[in-house]
C-alpha cells in the first residue's frame, strides 16, 4: 500500500514536469512569441478573457460552497486546488496530443478556447468531488483529476460532435456535459469507495463556516452566466445572460417555497444549493427560449432539487450504501436531468419557431435526451473504476473529514518555526 507522503508528492510534481517536458520536446515550438493562437478580434478575445477569469473565480468559490463542516475547511480548499491542477493540465495534454475536434467545432491550439475548455473541465471535476469530499486522502484528489480529464475529454466530444439521427445534442450551456458528468463521475467514485463509515461521522457546523456556504452561493449565482454562456458567440451572449438569470430568479423563489412548505424553516444547506438549479438547469436550452420560459425552467429546477435535498437524498444515499457528501446529485445531477428533459420537451413544442430552427425538430430531441443517457453512462462507469483505483492505492485509513491528517495545526509561530 502506498503511504509515503513525500514520495507521493515527489511523484506528482515529477509527473506535472515530464508533462511540461514533452509538451517542449514533441509540440510546442521554442519561440514563446509563436505559441498562442488568437481567434477573433480584440473585442472578442477581451470577453473571452471575462469568461476565462470568471469561471476560475467561480471554481475558487465551489470551495467556499464546500467549507461547512467544522474542522474540515483547509481540506477543502487544497482538494480544490489539486483537483483542478491535474484535471486542466491533463485536458490541455490530450487535445495537444490527440485533437480530436475539427477546428470548425473547438480550437485544439494554444488559446483562449483551450484555455476555457480545460477550466470548465476542472470545474466539472470539482463539483464532482463534493460527492466523496473528506472520505479520500488529498493526493488522490490529484489522481482522480487525471483519470476524470479522461472520461470528460470523451462526455465533451460525445456531447460536441457525436451524431443521433444525423444530428448534435442541444446543450449549449453544460447541463449534461457538465453538470451531469460531474454528478454521477462523483456517484461512480463513491459507489467504488464504499465508504460506509462516512454516515456515522459527525458533521458539525458553525455559524462561520455556514456563512461561507451563504457567501460562495450568492457569488456564484452572479457568476454564473460567464459559465453557462461560456462558448456563445458575442452576438447571443446578452441573450444567454438573461435567460440564465431568469432561471436563476426562478430558483431562488421556488426554493425558498419548498422549504417553507415542508419544513416549516429555511435549512441554509438546502436553500443554498438548491438555490442555484435553475442556473444548472437552463443551461441546455440556454439561447432556445425567451426570458419568461427560462424563469419557469427555473422554477421547476428549483422545486426538483428543493424536494430531492429533503426527501431523495437519504433514500438514495440509504438504498446506495453510500454518502453523497454534498448532495451534488440533488443540485447536479437532478437539475441536469430537468435541464435535458425540459430542453427535449421545448424543441419539440417551438423548435420549428425560434430565429435558428431545427432542420428536424423530433431528430433534435431524440439526440438530446440519447446524450443524457450516454453522459450518465460513461460518467458512471468512468467513476466507478476511478474510484476502484482509490480504492487500491488509498493505504491505511484516515480520519475523515478533518484537517488534522494533512496539516500543522497551531496559532504560535514559534511552534511552526520548530517543525
Amino acid at each position: 500500500m502506498i503511504n509515503n507522503k513525500k514520495i507521493l508528492a515527489l511523484a506528482m510534481v515529477l509527473s506535472v514536469a515530464l508533462m511540461g517536458i514533452l509538451s517542449v520536446v514533441f509540440i510546442q515550438p521554442l519561440d514563446a512569441t509563436t505559441d498562442y493562437i488568437s481567434h477573433g478580434d480584440v473585442g472578442d478575445e477581451a470577453l473571452k478573457f471575462f469568461k476565462n477569469i470568471g469561471v476560475w473565480f467561480m471554481l475558487m468559490m465551489v470551495a467556499f460552497l464546500m467549507i461547512f463542516i467544522k474542522k474540515f475547511e483547509w481540506g477543502v480548499c487544497l482538494a480544490v486546488l489539486l483537483s483542478a491542477a491535474s484535471s486542466y493540465l491533463v485536458y490541455c495534454g490530450i487535445h495537444e496530443f490527440w485533437p480530436y475536434y475539427d477546428e470548425a467545432i473547438f480550437a485544439t491550439e494554444w488559446g483562449q478556447d483551450l484555455m476555457l475548455g480545460a477550466v470548465i473541465c476542472a470545474i466539472t471535476y470539482v463539483i464532482a468531488i463534493g460527492v466523496f469530499l473528506g472520505t479520500v486522502k488529498q493526493w488522490q484528489y490529484f489522481l482522480g483529476g487525471i483519470a476524470f480529464a479522461v472520461v470528460y475529454c470523451a462526455v465533451e466530444w460525445m456531447v460536441l460532435s457525436f451524431e443521433i439521427m444525423d444530428t448534435t445534442a442541444l446543450d449549449t450551456g453544460g447541463s449534461i456535459m457538465v453538470h451531469m458528468c460531474a454528478a454521477y463521475f462523483g456517484l461512480g467514485v463513491c459507489l467504488a469507495l464504499r465508504v460506509k463509515e462516512a454516515f456515522n461521522e459527525p458533521m458539525n457546523v458553525t455559524t462561520h463556516s455556514v456563512s461561507f456556504v451563504w457567501l460562495a452561493s450568492m457569488v456564484l449565482w452572479v457568476l454564473w452566466p460567464t459559465f453557462v454562456c461560456a462558448f456563445l458567440p458575442a452576438d447571443q451572449f446578452m441573450w444567454g445572460i438573461m435567460t440564465c438569470y431568469m432561471a436563476g430568479i426562478g430558483s431562488v423563489v421556488s426554493a425558498y417555497v419548498v422549504c417553507m412548505v415542508c419544513q416549516k424553516k429555511v435549512n441554509p444547506l438546502t436553500y443554498t444549493y438548491a438555490m442555484l438549479a435553475g442556473p444548472v438547469a437552463i443551461g441546455a436550452p440556454l439561447v432556445l427560449i425567451g426570458p419568461w420560459v427560462a424563469l419557469i425552467v427555473g422554477i421547476i429546477a428549483g422545486i426538483v432539487s428543493a424536494l430531492c435535498f429533503i426527501y431523495l437524498q437519504p433514500k438514495l444515499c440509504g438504498k446506495l450504501g453510500v454518502l453523497d457528501v454534498m448532495g451534488v446529485h440533488n443540485l447536479h445531477g437532478m437539475a441536469g436531468w430537468t435541464g435535458a428533459i425540459l430542453c427535449t420537451i421545448l424543441i419539440l413544442v417551438c423548435g420549428e419557431s425560434t430565429a435558428a430552427p431545427f432542420d428536424d425538430a423530433t431528430a433534435k430531441a431524440v439526440a438530446t435526451i440519447a446524450m443524457a443517457v450516454i453522459v450518465f453512462a460513461i460518467s458512471l462507469v468512468g467513476g466507478f473504476i476511478t474510484g476502484i483505483i482509490m480504492k487500491l492505492t488509498k493505504g491505511k485509513e484516515m480520519e475523515m473529514f478533518s484537517d488534522d491528517y494533512d496539516f500543522i495545526r497551531t496559532e504560535c509561530p514559534d511552534e511552526i518555526a520548530k517543525l
